[in-house]
């Protein structure tokens, strides 16, 4: 990780090279940001079940087709199986990528816009202590401080963020809820 600024000075804050308008923060907090695992395994196990599934339709295709050409049903079985293997390993690299991933402790900040800062410090005691310096200067427009904290580099779609809602009378109505 690499670190960074994190300062509030003339009505914004800053993280890094990007500025946020104090008066656009709706909300400040920390939280744990914890991998996708069941997710990413379950996607694992779709995709293992759909490449077997894929691969054994084409063997029987090339079985039937051997009848009249034995070299061309070699050559689709061999492809066939190489590309389930090729599919196969993508997808359990991909899988544990996410599933290896550590939880990461996060100082989030939200704005009234669709953008959202998050960092993440070696001591989490210090993101939670930041929480009420950058409070007190939304409230507070003559307020200024600066601190080092780190950038957060991962891949959103491994990760869940904010507050899970489940909503009744749907399915898969899963979305970020706001406090």
């Amino acid at each position: 990780m690499r670190s960074l600024d994190l300062r509030v000075g003339k009505r914004l804050l800053w993280v890094g090279a990007a500025a946020y308008p104090l008066q656009n923060i709706t909300r400040v907090y920390t939280f744990t940001l914890t991998p996708r695992r069941k997710d990413a395994t379950m996607l694992f196990l779709k995709r293992a079940a759909l490449t077997l599934a894929v691969a054994f339709g084409l063997t029987i295709l090339a079985a039937l087709s051997a009848i009249g050409n034995q070299s061309l049903a070699g050559g689709i079985l061999m492809f066939t199986w190489l590309g389930a293997v090729g599919a196969f390993v993508f997808s359990l690299v991909e899988m544990f990528s996410v599933v290896g991933a550590p939880p990461q402790y996060v100082l989030a900040v939200e704005t009234s816009g669709p953008s959202i800062a998050m960092v993440t410090s070696s001591d989490p005691r210090q993101l939670d202590q930041l929480v009420a310096p950058i409070v007190q200067a939304i409230e507070n427009p003559e307020a200024e401080f600066q601190v080092k904290v780190e950038q957060l580099f991962v891949n959103p779609k491994n990760y869940h963020f904010g507050d899970n809602v489940n909503m009744y009378g749907g399915s898969g109505n899963v979305g970020v809820g706001h406090s």
